[in-house]
């Protein structure tokens, strides 16, 4: 089944219908979906599609000219080109006289295979671009390869392209499309454990409880899920070891470098190029207190759900999942997940904002939503507010986020009022979220004030749920 990826589908037409030579670039992390998007793309259009491996560049330029020649006669022919400039050109000719799409998947593979395949594409996309309506797109897998050998001016395709998509994990609506069976409380919960990314979501069985969905994953040696997060980091970068220790360190607790370091044994400089490499594989986040400069209040934490979760809490439960107790694990985790929750409501809590503001639907048109952190001048204690959005020097909106199953009082909106008069605007607008609504107290208090918008997670859903009565794209995973 396709879900979703609505807005690539269609930019991606747009290029297709240009009918001249188009160059797109499409990159994002492993089983983020990228090769179900560009097959439901291709599914009804002439298209050649060859899938690099990871082998020398004589097994890639087999596979390659296999690929052509069986898309030119239909049947498999024992021939290949004598190079991968020939292969090209031959490719680029077909394409003067019919529009042609030619995808080479996991392209890092084939280009670390042949020093001199990124020069041969750039001289033949300059020698026919103006004469050929070939729709050419390079995918890849690794984001640094990617970012540092294609889209880089330092790189020989710089300025070639026609247009880049780094694809990203689904957000919780689209999450919610994937399942059927889950209540309402379990697919916010799934997405918690797994996140955005389809084939993790592919592992979630909504004929099962959440529960049973966690012991046959995360607490199972034998599931894929057990060893993913370890297997990711072999695979994109050269010490794991490390790798897996500052994210480990994140996940129980060290959010500031100094507290980073302390944890896994590094100088701060060298756990910084580490966090750097994290951030852009999407799996860390860097955050400044909302409407600060980069300083040393930042934090770090983890920005994948499923690495989150995995970290949270299968490393300490190693020894009982390898006996087979899988039961006694999550009766050990369970006390925590609604702590857990916490964070991932806040998350799906901006996701809701950014829906309504892009509806035309919300009293403030933020720029940015983040956390705000410091000290109240009042009571000269440390204090957070979950969400903050500034429209300008004027207007602005704070956020509370409650994942709790009890009804948020007015005691809650009485806390947020008086954080936000911390600050100086004139236009303020509080939005308290709640897992569970509000009491009677809080909406009587919230109707008398006037500013105040009162969410409750059933009305993120309706709203998740109008976003997929939307015709058109179904989407990848």
């Amino acid at each position: 089944m396709f879900i979703g990826r609505e807005r690539e589908l269609a930019s991606l037409n747009r290029l297709y219908s240009s009918n001249k030579f188009e160059f797109a670039v499409i990159y994002g992390r492993r089983r983020v979906g990228k090769t179900a998007l560009i097959t439901q793309f291709i599914k009804d259009k002439r298209a050649i599609y060859f899938m690099g491996v990871e082998s020398n560049a004589k097994q890639n330029l087999e596979n390659f000219s296999k690929n052509i020649l069986e898309f030119g006669t239909g049947i498999p022919v024992e021939t290949t080109f004598v190079s991968f400039q020939s292969a090209l050109e031959y490719v680029f000719k077909l394409a003067e006289n019919e529009r042609l799409i030619l995808v080479i998947d996991e392209y890092p593979y084939v280009a670390r295979s042949s020093d001199s395949l990124a020069s041969t594409l750039q001289l033949l996309i300059d020698k026919y671009k103006d004469s050929s309506k070939l729709m050419l797109i390079l995918c890849g897998s690794s984001m640094s390869y990617m970012e540092d050998h294609v889209l880089s001016y330092k790189a020989p395709l710089y300025g070639r392209r026609t247009a880049q998509m780094k694809i990203l994990p689904f957000d919780f609506a689209d999450t919610c499309r994937c399942f059927k069976n889950f209540s309402d409380e379990d697919k916010a919960l799934i997405y918690g454990i797994v996140g955005g990314t389809p084939q993790y979501l592919l592992q979630m069985d909504d004929k099962l409880s959440v529960e049973d969905n966690i012991k046959n994953t995360f607490f199972n040696p034998t599931s894929s899920l057990f060893e993913e997060p370890e297997n990711l980091l072999k695979q994109e970068v050269r010490e794991p070891t490390l790798y897996n220790a500052i994210i480990t360190a994140i996940a129980t607790g060290a959010s500031r470098m100094a507290e980073i370091s302390t944890k896994v044994g590094e100088s701060t400089s060298a756990c910084t190029a580490y966090l750097k490499n994290l951030i852009a594989l999407g799996l860390v986040q860097k955050e400044t207190s909302y409407g600060e400069k980069e300083s040393r209040k930042s934090i770090y934490t983890i920005d994948d759900n499923m690495f989150r979760f995995w970290y949270r809490f299968v490393p300490e439960n190693y020894s009982i999942i390898g006996r087979g107790a899988a039961d006694l694990a999550y009766r050990r985790i369970e006390p925590h997940l609604s702590d857990y929750m916490g964070k991932v409501f806040e998350e799906i809590c901006k996701q809701y904002l950014w829906s309504l503001l892009l509806a035309g639907k919300s009293p403030v048109e933020f720029r940015e939503l983040g956390r705000w952190w410091g000290t109240n001048p009042a009571t000269r204690k440390q204090t957070e507010i979950d969400i903050m959005g500034e429209q300008d020097k004027n207007t602005v909106l704070f956020g509370e986020c409650k994942w709790t199953n009890e009804k948020v009082d007015a005691g809650v909106l009485e806390t947020l009022v008086r954080r936000s008069q911390m600050f100086r605007y004139g236009t303020i607008w509080l939005y308290l979220f709640a897992k569970n609504g509000f009491t009677k107290g809080c909406v009587d208090a919230a109707d008398k004030m006037g500013n105040v918008k009162l969410v409750a997670y059933r009305d993120i859903l309706h709203l998740s749920q109008m976003k997929q009565m939307k015709p058109a794209g179904l989407r990848t995973v």
